[in-house]
């Protein structure tokens, strides 16, 4: 059934600028709407509706990076008939607002941190585990975070970076169901301009319940990025920075010192 999945995703990314419907896309996988809807849901994780404004979202995201259009003509291009309907649901699934995200890029701010949060230390949980990424020759990072879905969108409620495989730890994350998912991206890809970066593998582990003062183990075995993936929405600087690659490496070891 995957590659009826695959081929609604392929429509997805050839006509996201179009008012696609649930009809649309189960057409283009042969398969009635309600099967459609259940059979997409196994294979990504998440519901067609949601995968299609993240196709559109990272369509906007490298067209801030690489064109001068006005954030108005970009909503245009994707799909919005509403500026603020746009820009309100961007600054969601990315965890800025458009404009905000072009001013990162071109500054060569990383990842947006997470917010502070009312919660109480005491009644917030613990979530580790072990990270299972192939093998590679490349220098590669991996960017943990906890969030409301299986989609890497928006800024999550706690983030971990760690170099290659390894443990990661999430520490403060508050009582209810979230999602651990990872990202590998190639830690010296500034030559190759932002909107041809691509994340090196991907993974998501299975919802984990958080209670207070809880400690939950979620491992996690990455594997290379596929069309079932949806796209990664949170700014993450290998894959979102316009800096020259000796900027960037001043930077991290600014940070690191």
């Amino acid at each position: 059934m995957h590659e009826h999945v695959e081929d609604a995703i392929n429509l997805m990314w050839q006509r996201y600028d179009e008012p696609l419907t649930m009809t649309d896309l189960a057409g283009a996988a042969l398969l009635s709407k309600f099967h459609f809807t259940r059979v997409f849901r196994m294979a990504t994780g998440t519901s067609p509706g949601r995968f299609l404004a993240a196709v559109r979202f990272y369509r906007a995201k490298h067209l801030l990076l690489r064109t001068s259009l006005s954030i108005t003509d970009i909503s245009y291009c994707v799909g919005y008939n509403s500026l603020g309907t746009f820009t309100t649901r961007f600054a969601k699934c990315v965890g800025v607002a458009p404009g905000q995200y072009r001013q990162l890029a071109r500054t060569g701010t990383g990842m947006v941190a997470p917010p502070g949060r009312a919660d109480d230390p005491a009644q917030c949980g613990t979530v580790f585990g072990r990270l299972a990424v192939p093998p590679s020759d490349r220098r590669i990072r991996v960017y943990v975070g906890v969030f409301e879905s299986p989609i890497l969108q928006g800024t999550p409620v706690s983030c971990d970076i760690v170099e290659y495989s390894g443990h990661y730890l999430l520490s403060a994350v508050p009582p209810g169901e979230w999602y651990v998912c990872a990202a590998a991206v190639e830690a010296d890809n500034f030559d190759v301009a932002p909107w041809e970066r691509k994340p090196m593998f991907f993974g998501s582990g299975v919802p984990v319940s958080v209670r207070a003062a809880s400690t939950s183990r979620v491992d996690i075995a990455l594997h290379p990025t596929r069309a079932l993936d949806p796209p990664i929405l949170m700014v993450i600087p290998e894959l979102d920075s316009c800096k020259p690659p000796a900027e960037i490496a001043a930077m991290e070891q600014a940070r690191s010192s």
